[in-house]
């Protein structure tokens, strides 16, 4: 996969004190051995080293990897929107998306999602999706995953979408002026905002979820593992559950798509670029 051969792909990764957990040599190898995908990763308000790790993976490699330093702790779906929105508005990438930092999805897995949108004028969006299959390797311990697959299922009943993991947090988008709308104001949830995404999508398009069943490829991951560490609790899930029902009210119920039509303009959040 080289730089000519591939529109170039810009992945964001949020980072909040994983100091002690980003794997650097994972991504420096990648880097060195795969062209035509570069990295932003978010700063959002580190307590710990995290800054300094990730100045040292930036280090000799200016061109493919940028730091943004948000001062102070936002969240990681702030920090995820703001960073796909620099890329959009910036122009960085053809794709744009974000990657868990501490690589429970292989790095190795984007440029399978590339090639499916290179591939497709159709799909708008590649999501990672922890399956069990044989000849796969994922493993989640087994209170989140039941957990995790009832959320699933009440998210897909929300978005009246046969969505199977709306939560794996490895993503892929084409960059378009319809996703920097998307994204223009801040998300009502801290941490289940990859469906307040669809949700969005849906009202933009006037309640059409029809629409975002031809343009997104669900990927079953060939190995996925949970890393020690996880800011995720199980009551983050039953928050999520109310959060499901905001997301419903604010997006879905009243079919409103007004507030995504209006012209798009971003107010910079106060960071330091890098």
């Amino acid at each position: 996969m080289t730089a000519k051969a591939t529109p170039l792909c810009l992945i964001v990764v949020p980072c909040f004190n994983e100091g002690s957990r980003l794997p650097v040599t994972r991504f420096t190898d990648f880097l060195r051995k795969v062209e035509g995908i570069n990295f932003l990763f978010v700063n959002d308000g580190s307590r710990d080293n995290t800054l300094a790790v990730l100045e040292t993976i930036r280090s000799g490699r200016e061109d493919r990897v940028q730091i943004l330093d948000m001062p102070q702790n936002a969240g990681k779906a702030e920090a995820v929107r703001a960073g796909l929105l620099k890329a959009i508005e910036q122009g960085y990438g053809t794709y744009v998306g974000f990657w868990d930092a501490d690589l429970s999805t292989p790095l190795e897995v984007i440029p399978d999602f590339v090639a499916l949108l290179n591939g497709s004028d159709r799909l708008q969006m590649v999501f990672g999706s922890r399956v069990r299959l044989l000849g796969r390797h994922v493993a989640r311990r087994a209170g989140r995953h039941y957990l995790g697959r009832v959320f699933a299922s009440f998210a897909s009943l929300t978005l009246r979408l046969p969505i199977y993991d709306t939560q794996c947090g490895a993503k892929l988008f084409r960059a378009t002026p319809e996703l920097a709308s998307i994204l223009k104001k801040a998300f009502l949830s801290r941490w289940v905002f990859d469906v307040e995404i669809l949700a969005r999508y849906i009202a933009f398009y006037q309640g059409g979820a029809s629409y975002l069943r031809e343009s997104i490829y669900e990927f079953p991951l060939p190995s996925w593992y949970d890393v020690a560490g996880s800011k995720v609790r199980p009551g983050d899930f039953f928050k999520g559950g109310i959060d499901l029902l905001r997301i419903y009210r604010t997006y879905l119920a009243r079919g409103d798509n007004r507030r995504f039509n209006a012209p798009i303009t971003v107010t910079p959040a106060t960071t330091g670029e890098r």
